[in-house]
């Protein structure tokens, strides 16, 4: 398989993973819906045995994603199942982990029921700090730009202080993709992530993964997951890969419009609480724009009560309400209807690919009316 590394984002999306040129051959292989496969009556099996285990469409995406993230990546049945995993292959009773206090909320709801059901202690930080003394704990996640309050912290300072206590560090990257950072180049042990979101785009499959330079920690998350069973079909790992070509052109015009819609609502009296680490006038700006390639095309603000939510939602003619983010439609989620701790008017706003004048015009007409 070619080597891509040397060349630029847009063109290491379109590349990563694939193999070899082969007259007759497509350029992406279509997916193999086999569960058993032949073995030598005498050694057993070659390079694949059983589809639990190892599965040549499902290897062929983590080549892809590995390459973008700069290690080794093991690929799960979704972003959920990939940080439990995580957690699960790295933690201990007895141990502490810190986790964000404003990250994504299904995680510490894992913590706080099954992770202190088995003896793990959780400390939970601010992604923006202020940061304790990380003496004594095992574990440190950050997850950063935040889902969904989007702050964002410096992972090599963090590292660097995780490290000196003891302490591993993974970070969640779901929302920046390895396209906007790549937490292992700034010190980071672990990356990890759900695919469903804007690294596939499409709204179309659900997908995880861990990615680790460490081989040791990499075979413990891969032992969990060949034990436990949580990898993606062979369908959802095809499509996730044939999705990533088109990353950087998404990515692209997702922060565009991130930035054109961010300015419009930072201009009307009627929406309080525009979060964009692109903005200058943010407060994750100086380290954002330090830190990351590129900036995410979601923008967070508050309208007040749910009732507004719900009347903004129901005018817009280019905003669907749904949960998730990340795709190439433009999205809302009032966050507080699943039970995050956020305001009942807090929105989380993903930017599609949509022409930005098309959006700007559409969420102008949603608001005044």
């Amino acid at each position: 398989m070619t080597s891509y590394s040397s060349f630029s984002d847009g063109t290491r999306a379109v590349h990563a993973g694939l193999p070899d040129p082969e007259v007759g051959e497509p350029f992406l292989p279509g997916p193999v819906f086999a569960a058993p496969y032949h073995l030598d009556p005498v050694t057993g099996p070659g390079a694949n045995g059983y589809a639990r285990t190892e599965h040549p469409t499902r290897q062929a995406l983590e080549s892809a994603i590995g390459a973008l993230e700069g290690a080794p990546t093991l690929v799960f049945s979704s972003g959920q199942a990939a940080i439990t995993a995580l957690l699960l292959a790295v933690l201990r009773t007895g141990d502490t982990v810190a986790i964000p206090s404003d990250g994504y909320f299904t995680v510490r709801a894992f913590a706080d029921g099954f992770l202190r059901d088995l003896g793990v202690r959780t400390l939970l930080v601010p992604t923006a700090g202020p940061y304790p003394d990380f003496t004594g704990v095992r574990l440190v996640l950050l997850e950063t730009p935040a889902n969904p309050g989007l702050d964002v912290c410096d992972v090599r300072t963090l590292s660097e202080a995780a490290h000196a206590a003891g302490a591993l560090v993974a970070v969640d990257n779901t929302t920046a993709t390895p396209l906007g950072q790549n937490p292992l180049a700034l010190g980071a042990d672990l990356v990890v992530a759900s695919g469903t979101k804007a690294l596939t785009g499409h709204s179309d499959v659900l997908l995880g993964y861990v990615s680790a330079t460490d081989p040791e920690l990499l075979t413990r998350v891969e032992t969990w997951r060949k034990q436990t069973g949580a990898v993606p079909g062979a369908f959802d790992a095809w499509l996730a890969h044939r999705s990533i070509a088109t990353l950087d052109l998404r990515l692209a015009r997702q922060t565009a419009n991130a930035a054109a819609v961010a300015e419009l609502l930072l201009s009307r009296s009627d929406v309080t609480g525009v979060r964009w680490p692109g903005l200058p006038s943010d407060p994750s700006y100086p380290v954002a724009s330090a830190q990351m390639r590129r900036i995410p095309g979601v923008v967070s603000f508050d309208l007040g009560s749910a009732e507004r939510v719900g009347r903004f939602l129901a005018a817009a003619k280019l905003v669907f309400a749904a949960t998730s983010f990340g795709g190439v439609h433009t999205t809302a989620d009032r966050r507080a209807q699943w039970g995050d701790d956020t305001p009942p008017g807090f929105v989380r706003f993903s930017c599609g690919i949509e022409d930005t004048a098309d959006l700007l015009a559409d969420i102008t007409a949603a608001l005044s009316s």
